[in-house]
């Protein structure tokens, strides 16, 4: 389940990467916002998933 999640985890970095992109590029502050929340987000569970495989090797 782990590579799963890590794999999830990944693509809405990826998608928040994109969404503040296109903020950048519109003007949209709000887009670009919601992008970086969006990253802020897909990070917090990457670190869940790294500690999580410390306590489980």
């Amino acid at each position: 389940m782990g590579a799963v999640d890590k794999a999830k985890n990944k693509a809405e970095e990826l998608a928040g990467k994109a969404k503040e992109k296109v903020g950048q590029a519109t003007g949209d502050k709000d887009t670009e916002a919601e992008g970086n929340k969006d990253q802020a987000k897909s990070n917090v569970k990457q670190a869940g998933e790294k500690v999580k495989d410390v306590f489980k090797d």
